[in-house]
């Protein structure tokens, strides 16, 4: 990603960090961190340096690898932890110094078929009821290019 950004013509102000501390709990790591590059940034009273986070990224690989250990609903909620993608910004676990965080689902295997799933689990977590799950948690897919899948 920073090499895309240095060759974008307009994004060269961003670099990206991966396995960052969280600002508040900083015994948890964010797997993806972009922060301005060499520039100081200001957004919405907020300054924002080269050490400064803008936004916590969490990633999730879909389908989860096959564990005992793992639940396959991870990239939303772990019943076995607190790994749960979602679940970790809904807890305050990662970027609770954000009004916004971002999820990125690596589809490794079938089409976007992971998202009926993902829809799924969600229902089953409102269905239980799990604490702080609804449906307007629900997955909304805002652009799907065919092309360069």
């Amino acid at each position: 990603m920073n090499s895309a950004t240095r060759k974008s013509g307009g994004w060269d102000f961003l670099q990206f960090h991966i396995e960052e501390p969280d600002e508040i709990v900083g015994r948890r790591k964010v797997d993806l961190v972009p922060a301005p590059s060499a520039a100081t940034i200001w957004i919405e009273g907020r300054e924002y340096s080269q050490y400064s986070s803008l936004v916590p990224i969490e990633c999730k690989r879909l389908p989860i690898p096959a564990s005992a250990t793992r639940d396959d609903r991870e990239y939303l909620y772990s019943a076995h932890s607190s790994t749960g993608g979602v679940q970790r910004f809904k807890a305050a676990h990662h970027g609770a110094a954000h009004a916004i965080g971002a999820m990125i689902g690596y589809i490794q295997s079938r089409e976007l078929t992971s998202g009926t799933q993902i829809r799924a689990w969600l229902q089953g977590l409102v269905a239980t009821p799990v604490d702080g799950w609804s449906l307007n948690d629900e997955l909304r897919i805002t652009k799907r290019d065919t092309a360069a899948r």
